[in-house]
This record gives structure tokens, C-alpha cells and sequence, in this order.
């Protein structure tokens, strides 16, 4: 019989063939459906017949016809591929490999706008620009500001006044003047010759997060760019077409040069760029396919264009906001872990934590009391060993609003910078429109966020060094009254052996990673930028280090669900139930060694993903918790720390009712 391997979105199927005379579109559908049997959410379809597709073959991806016979379009057990429409194509450019991947997911023109004015933008909506939620509109005051800075920068022209980056080269080049008639020319050469990056490019996602904020700063009225021009560039993010930018290059000042010159390159129709129609094509083309127009630079907007801080920013906003997610299902998942090891919640004693009242410490004390009170959420797990003799638990479980509390506060210490960061002008020279002037200065300089986000990487790192040791708790018996390795038939199966030997070697990569980059530097530029802050640097590996920090938690997250396996019957309290089925519904009990790579990966989605998370699960118990444990007299300001940490001075001086005392 003869068999086909089809490949369906990322995965390979074999289809057996027992009638010659099927199609091709018999083909395409029945790999459909056994890709949609392998699914939980059948991959986002109701049936088969609404799925509409192409096929192609694998080698040299000649389009097949639906209607030929798979005998006479076919050899044998030859390779196809199904290719569902609406599907994009992949953001990854690979250079050597024209012919590519592709990521399979929808993109879908976003219907709703962000109104950028340069003063107002957060964290949370820049990231939400990131995953192409909203497009970009300018506020009128935006506008009007604009187009007042830009009459400076004709002035300046007309009057063939000398200043620094419009009518003179850059750098070590400050003191050369360029003629009117090369001004044009200036501006194409400097967003050429700084195009200089190295490396893999920005995914979509964080190359529009970059092209928002850059509209953003551009938007404050500061930089002298003409509204034609940043409308342009609204333009291209709102069609979602996205220059090559590698990630590489930044030392972060003047600005984030390499990668900024790279956006502006693409923008004016050179290089590389990406769009969801496209895939990757010349940029020219990728315009054209848009109906857009290559940007024609005018004095000055080259310099606008790419003198700023915000790649390093852009990447730090990620950070932060990744470090928040999982800072507070860090509390979620230690409370599992705790009920797993059978640990007392004296140690969350309001009192203890009034004594030393740091904010972040209160609030995790706060959320291990609403999830393991057991006056609330009696816990059959709590009951059974209630008159047990021990007196204390192990650092990591009794130390953790300590722990994870400077973590939380960490987070809020960079969100803050961060904040002033992506809403502040940082161009040189600025132009001052109130005062008809530009004044050279060194905003650009990438300080502030490299420092913050080499902060962040230490503080966020010490999740994963203290979520290790809990699964070490967790795996090993003589600390855990739990099977080695939590596996029946242990020697015949190994269980978590090596999941604990994949997270302890992320948190020693992390160690590595958390040297801070921002205490280096190297003069460049004929040693006129003579002092840099590497924040490029700061920002990438403050992502990697996050990302090693939530699969760690990923790991020790099903290590305590496989825990609570073996505690069954007996139940834990609703909200940590509440996490562990959802963890059951994307991982099987683990009863024998099986293939574990991808039960790590669908646990790490459980905490990255907004929807159907472990923190969407937990918090209404935990917010519930809150409601009836502050009282109406001390109500909390809802601009109170950035965290969520809401009502850390009120829940302080409960009584004794709030205590979980096993």
C-alpha cells in the first residue's frame, strides 16, 4: 500500500493510500484531519471541509493539482506538504535557505488603534503593538508639535546655518560642512554606512515593537522629522512591513546606531523586510505589494531616524513585562510545591512580614496565605499532616516572600525606568521649536535602561535558582517522603532525573548571564563617543535569562503536579486544583518514561501564554482573597505599585483569622 508523508503546520504525518483514483485533494484533506485528530483544540478548525488549502511538493515546492490522482502526480512515499490559507509566512530569514519554513498563524489585521502623542505609552500596550494588536495613529497636539519642530530644521536649511547632523557630517566628521545640495545624499549615506549589524534579525514581533516606539519618541516633537515623513513611517508599521534588523551591533550610544539604521534602510526601500503578505522580499518590493512609497529623506530625518535608545528599550519593555508574568506565578507554583512537600504556612504570617515591610515581600506572603489558607480552601493534603512534629521548613519554601518579594520590587524599580525610557526624547541634536533652536546634548546615551535591565537579570534570575533547589526537594526522596525521581519503578525509569539536570544547568548558564554588561565599555568612533553603555546587550540577555527563568518554573510546575500523583486521594486547596487541571489538560500523568521535551514546552506555554495561564486560573481566588481581607476603611490607590502589590500596608495588620496554622 502505498503511503504519503504530508507535512501540516510544523508537523509530519504518514497517510496511507489503498485507492489509486484518490486525489490530491483527497490527500490534503485526510492529512487535515489527522492533523486536527492530533489536537486538543482540533488546531483551531470546527471540521475538515471549512479548511481550505494547497499542496505542494516538498522538493522544489511545485504547486500540485487537487484534482489529478495521487498515482499519477506522485511516487511512492514521497513528500508533500499542505499548506492551509491565511497562514503566514515565516519571520524567519534564512539567506542560505531561500525556500524557508513557515510559521503557521493567522495574522489579522488589527481593527483597533493606539493614539501615540510621545507622553503616555506603557509597557504593557508597547508589547501589545509588539504582537500586532493595534495600529498607530498620531494625536493632533502630536501633529501640531511635528510640524513645529520640522519649521526649525527648514530654517536651518534656508538660512545654510551650521548645526551638527543637518548641514554637517557625524561623529568624528562633526566639523565638515556639507553643501545644500548633498543634504539628501547625507542622510541616505549615514543610513547606509551605519547599517553594520550582525546576527539573526529581530523576530516580527519585537521589530514592530522597535518601529512603535521609535514613532513614539518621534512623536514628542524633539527630533525634527517632517509629519510627511513619520506618517510614512506609521504607514509601514500599520501594514505590518518590517525591516531586517539584526540584533546585533548596539553599544548602546550614541543610540542604538547599527539596529535603527537598519529599520530606517528598509523604510527607504533597501535591504530586507517582512510583512505577512510577503514573507521576506527586497523592501522596494515589499512597499510596492503594500501600496507604499519608499521614504525620501529630507535633512535631518536620517539622524531623527536612528539616534535613540530604543532597541535597548523596546527588548527592556519585553523584559519587564515577561518578568512580571512570571514573578507572580513564581508564588503560585512554589505554593504548589509547598502542599507537594507537606510545609507549613506559619512562615506567611502577616506579622512576621509587618516587621520588614518591603512591599514585594508582603505581596508574596499575601498571595501564598490566598491560595493555601486553609479556612478558605480546606486542603485534605494540609489536614493529614497537621499534628505532624516539625517545627520549620527548608529556606526555599519558608524564605520565599523574601526571595521572590525583591524580585517583585525589582521588577517594579526597572518598570519605572523603563517607563520614563520609552516616553522620553533621546535624539541628538534636539530641536527646540518653543526656542528656534537645537541644542546638542547626550540623551541618547543608553545608561539608564542598560543598568536597569542588567538589575533585572539578577534580581529575576533568583527564581530559578531557588525554584532548582525546590525540585531537587521534589525529586529527591530522602527530602521529599516522595518516589526517586518521582517514577514508580525507579532504575526502569528514570522520570524527572534529567529535568532536574535541564533546569540546574539553565540557572548555571544564568549565573553567566547575569554579569552585567553595563560595567563595560569601549570607545568608538575615533574616540569621540568615548564612553558606551553595551545596553544591547543588557536587554538580549535579560530576555534569555527570563525565558531560562520561566522553563525552570516550567519544569518544577510539573515536577509538583507529578507530586500530587502520589498524595492521591487526597485533594489540595481549590486554587491550586484549579492550576493543576490545568496542567493535566495539556500534560499526561507521568507513569512511565516517555519523550519529556514536550510536556517542558507545554508547561512553559502554560506560563507565558495571557490566555489559559496559570495566573489567569489563580488570581480570581487570589483577588477574591483580597477583597475580603482588606478593610473598607483603607482604601488602596490604583496607582500603588506596578505589580499588582495593591494592598501590601493593609493586609499587614490582619488578625489572626487570616493565618493558615496547620
Amino acid at each position: 500500500m502505498p503511503r504519503y508523508t504530508v507535512h501540516v503546520r510544523g508537523e509530519w504525518l504518514a497517510v496511507p493510500c489503498q485507492n489509486h483514483a484518490n486525489t490530491i485533494g483527497w490527500l490534503g484533506k485526510e492529512a487535515v484531519r489527522r492533523y486536527m485528530k492530533n489536537k486538543p483544540d482540533n488546531g483551531g478548525f470546527t471540521s475538515v471541509e471549512e479548511v481550505k488549502f494547497y499542496v505542494r511538493r516538498c522538493k522544489g515546492l511545485g504547486l500540485l493539482d487537487l484534482d489529478d490522482t495521487v498515482e499519477d502526480a506522485l511516487e511512492d512515499n514521497e513528500f508533500v506538504e499542505v499548506v492551509i490559507e491565511g497562514d503566514i509566512m515565516s519571520p524567519d530569514f534564512i539567506p542560505s535557505q531561500p525556500e524557508g519554513v513557515h510559521l503557521y498563524s493567522k495574522y489579522r489585521e488589527p481593527e483597533q488603534y493606539i493614539s501615540l502623542d510621545g507622553n503616555s505609552l506603557t509597557t504593557e500596550d508597547l508589547v501589545s503593538l509588539g504582537k500586532g494588536l493595534y495600529k498607530i495613529k498620531l494625536t493632533p497636539e502630536a501633529e501640531a508639535k511635528v510640524k513645529r519642530s520640522r519649521d526649525v530644521i527648514e530654517r536651518i536649511v534656508k538660512e545654510q546655518t551650521v548645526v551638527y547632523g543637518i548641514t554637517t557630517g557625524f561623529g568624528k566628521f562633526a566639523r565638515t560642512v556639507i553643501p545644500n545640495s548633498k543634504l539628501w545624499e547625507l542622510q541616505v549615506n549615514l543610513v547606509r554606512s551605519h547599517s553594520a549589524g550582525v546576527g539573526k534579525p529581530l523576530s516580527p514581533e519585537r521589530s514592530r515593537m522597535l518601529l512603535a516606539l521609535r514613532i513614539n519618541v518621534l512623536a514628542k516633537g524633539y527630533s525634527g522629522i517632517s509629519l510627511e515623513t513619520l506618517q510614512q513611517v506609521i504607514e509601514a508599521f500599520n501594514a505590518s512591513c518590517l525591516p531586517y534588523i539584526p540584533e546585533k551591533g548596539t553599544v548602546g550610544a550614541s543610540g542604538d546606531l547599527a539596529p535603527l539604521s537598519h529599520l530606517t534602510l528598509g523604510l527607504i526601500g533597501e535591504g530586507k523586510m517582512w510583512s505577512p503578505k510577503s514573507g521576506w522580499a527586497d523592501a522596494k518590493y515589499v512597499l510596492e505589494a503594500h501600496g507604499l512609497k519608499p521614504i525620501t529623506l529630507k535633512p535631518k530625518e536620517g539622524l531623527a531616524l536612528i539616534n535613540g535608545t530604543q532597541m535597548i528599550t523596546s527588548l527592556g519593555c519585553e523584559a519587564v513585562e515577561r518578568a512580571s508574568a512570571i514573578a507572580r506565578q513564581a508564588d503560585i507554583v512554589a505554593a504548589l510545591t509547598l502542599e507537594v512537600l507537606k510545609g507549613t504556612t506559619r512562615a506567611f504570617d502577616t506579622d512576621i512580614h509587618a516587621v520588614r515591610p518591603h512591599r514585594g515581600q508582603i505581596e508574596v506572603a499575601f498571595r501564598f496565605r490566598s491560595l493555601l489558607d486553609s479556612d478558605h480552601h480546606p486542603s485534605e493534603i494540609a489536614e493529614s499532616h497537621r499534628f505532624c512534629d516539625r517545627v520549620q521548613d527548608a529556606y526555599t519554601m519558608r524564605c520565599c516572600p523574601q526571595v521572590h518579594g525583591v524580585v517583585n520590587d525589582t521588577i517594579a524599580f526597572v518598570k519605572d525606568i523603563m517607563m520614563t525610557e520609552i516616553n522620553s526624547a533621546t535624539d541628538n541634536p534636539m530641536v527646540f521649536a518653543q526656542r528656534a533652536e537645537t541644542i546638542s546634548g547626550g540623551n541618547f546615551h543608553g545608561e539608564y535602561p542598560a543598568k536597569a535591565l542588567d538589575y533585572l537579570a539578577i534580581g529575576v534570575h533568583e527564581l530559578a535558582a531557588i525554584s532548582e533547589r525546590r525540585i531537587e526537594r521534589l525529586c529527591n526522596p530522602s527530602l521529599s517522603e516522595l518516589p526517586a525521581f518521582l517514577v514508580t519503578e525507579g532504575g526502569l525509569n528514570s522520570g524527572f532525573m534529567v529535568a532536574h539536570c535541564t533546569a540546574a544547568a539553565l540557572v548555571s548558564e544564568n549565573k553567566a548571564l547575569c554579569h552585567p554588561s553595563s560595567v563595560d565599555s569601549l570607545s568608538t568612533s575615533a574616540a569621540t563617543e568615548d564612553h558606551v553603555s553595551m545596553g544591547g546587550w543588557a536587554a538580549r540577555k535579560a530576555l534569555r535569562v527570563i525565558e531560562h527563568v520561566e522553563q525552570v518554573l516550567a519544569i518544577e510546575l510539573l515536577a509538583a503536579c507529578q507530586g500530587i500523583e502520589f498524595l492521591r486521594p487526597l485533594r489540595t486547596t481549590t486554587p491550586l486544583e484549579k492550576v493543576y487541571d490545568l496542567v493535566r489538560s495539556v500534560v499526561r500523568p507521568w507513569m512511565k518514561d516517555r519523550f519529556m521535551a514536550p510536556d517542558i514546552e507545554a508547561a512553559h506555554r502554560l506560563l507565558v501564554e495571557q490566555k489559559a495561564s496559570v495566573w489567569e486560573v489563580a488570581e480570581p481566588y487570589i483577588e477574591k482573597y483580597r477583597r475580603e481581607h482588606i478593610p473598607e476603611s483603607r482604601p488602596v490607590s490604583p496607582t500603588a505599585f506596578t505589580l499588582g502589590l495593591l494592598a501590601v500596608n493593609a493586609c499587614a495588620g490582619h488578625d489572626e483569622s487570616c493565618q493558615n496554622e496547620l
